[in-house]
């Protein structure tokens, strides 16, 4: 029940339009989506998967107290990784095996309250 919960979810957040925005690329060289206002990019090295979360203003949002995980969908398996805030602004995790183009990783977060939401095509 719960994985056709989880599908659901993940295809209303597909349909969102401002989650299915065009992505632009960051300072960093990730793709950023705004979420509330907020530019989120997304950056992966390896293993690794890091997301800059900026402020509504554009500086960087600090994250020492934000709660979030990323969602990935890749080759028919989806699979959640806890992310873990770092200054000043990232949240990062550790994939069990590097990202296939096309793979959807969804990113959500909640600070104070206030939740963030974002969705990505990896390259």
């Amino acid at each position: 029940m719960r994985k056709y919960i989880f599908l659901a979810m993940m295809a209303v957040i597909a349909t969102m339009p401002d989650l299915a925005a065009a992505q632009t690329k960051g300072s960093n060289g990730g793709p950023v989506v705004k979420s509330q206002g907020h530019p989120i990019e997304f950056v992966r090295k390896g293993t690794d998967i890091v997301f800059y979360v900026g402020d509504d203003d554009g500086s960087p949002l600090p994250t020492k107290d934000m709660r979030g995980r990323a969602t990935i969908q890749d080759g028919g398996k989806t699979v959640t990784v806890p992310l873990t805030p770092a200054s000043p602004n990232l949240m990062s995790g550790k994939l069990q095996t590097e990202l296939s183009p096309k793979a959807i990783v969804v990113f959500s977060a909640s600070l104070h309250g206030h939740s963030l939401t974002a969705r990505y095509t990896a390259e």
